[in-house]
Formats: structure tokens, sequence, C-alpha cells
């Protein structure tokens, strides 16, 4: 209960300071196992998409977070494991004993959708996306039927700066757009390059690479 009511007082909070909306573009709110691929600025980054989610949505969508950060403290674990029943993955490739795909792969499979970060880390210099790591090459390989979404987050790197733990109050939109799957055959470069063309055309800053995006992207 109290788990539950955390989780509600965050998704509030993110509402009331950023006025989020979820603009769905590409697709339509579906209640079944997606991957919502999206860029990576801040470590609210998960709550603000949830929180743009249809409320029956919600229980059954699942944060993929870093073991190493979110463990790092009991407040951390108990928002992280307790409030949004996040998948954790170890990032270390040294000291990991689980191939991160597995705890993924087996959500999906519960029957829940994953919010999953694609660059691995969050972007705090000018570019507006980081390559992204080939994870989300694996599971689109491990379970080809479920839909990848791309969804940009727009503005939240403003309320929440680097460094900063006062929010500052300024509207946020996280836009959904189509559907990808893994083709028959595609190589994982290739569908690293397509899957992050396919989020930042969905970006609405005018530049070049994101021109770029847009045009291949009709």
């Amino acid at each position: 209960m109290i788990d539950n009511i955390v989780a509600v007082a965050a998704t509030t909070a993110a509402h009331l300071i950023t006025g989020v909306r979820g603009d769905w573009l590409g697709c339509v709110p579906e209640a079944r196992p997606r991957i919502y691929f999206a860029n990576h600025s801040s470590h609210g980054d998960f709550i603000l998409i949830r929180t743009a989610l249809p409320p029956e949505l919600r229980k059954t969508t699942r944060p993929v977070a870093a073991a190493d950060y979110w463990l790092k403290s009991p407040a951390r674990r108990y928002i992280a494991v307790n409030a949004f029943n996040s998948v954790l993955i170890d990032r270390n490739v040294v000291t990991r004993t689980v191939d991160p795909v597995e705890p993924m792969t087996k959500a999906l499979d519960e029957g829940s959708s994953l919010i999953l970060f694609p660059e691995g880390t969050r972007n705090t210099g000018p570019s507006l996306l980081l390559p992204f790591k080939r994870g989300i090459y694996y599971l689109a390989q491990r379970r080809p039927d479920v839909e990848l979404v791309p969804v940009w987050i727009d503005n939240l790197n403003r309320v929440m700066p680097k460094g900063e733990f006062v929010p500052v109050p300024l509207l946020c939109t996280v836009t959904f757009g189509a559907p990808i799957h893994l083709e028959e055959g595609e190589r994982k470069p290739d569908f690293c390059t397509r899957s992050r063309a396919a989020l930042l055309a969905l970006a609405p800053e005018p530049d070049e690479e994101t021109k770029a995006a847009k045009e291949a992207a009709r």
C-alpha cells in the first residue's frame, strides 16, 4: 500500500511540476507488452514517461535501470525496487554474472512493458542523442513479436539540470512514435542506427541530424 502511495505521489508531483502530456503520434495506448525506448537526460525520465501513460498502463510498465546507481542508497533502492518495480541490470561487464537481457526478457514474458534508455547513460552533452548500446538489438532479437515504441522526452533536462535538486516548473512533452520491429536478417549496427533515427525523428529541435532523421522516417 505505502509503495503504491509513493509511486502515485511521484507521478502526481511530476504532473504538477511539468504539466506533462503524452502525444501519441505513431500509435495508440494498448494494454500489451511493449518496449518504450527513449532519450535520456535525467534520472526522472522514467517517471515522466510513466506519468504520460494512461493510468491503467502504468502498473504494468517497468523502467529498466542501472543497479550500480539505484542500489547505492536505501532511499534509491526503495524508489527503484518498491515504488516502481524496476528491472535492475548490472552494467559492469567484468563483475556481472547475469546477462542483462535475461531479466528484461523475463519481464516481457510476464506481461510487463519496459521503459528502456538505449544510450546506456544520461546524455549531458551537446548532441541530441548518443549512439545506442547493443542491448536493444539483443532484446528485439529475443522477442521479435514485441513492438518497440520510440518515445521523445522534451524539456526535462531544463526542469532538472544536472547537479540541481530543486526542479524548475516548465512544460514537458512526451511523444510516442510509430512502433518498429527487428527485420529478418537485419544486422546489429543497422538496427541500432535505424531505431536511433526513429527516435531522433521525434525531436523538435531543427538541427541537421534531426532533419535527416525526419526525412528518412517519412
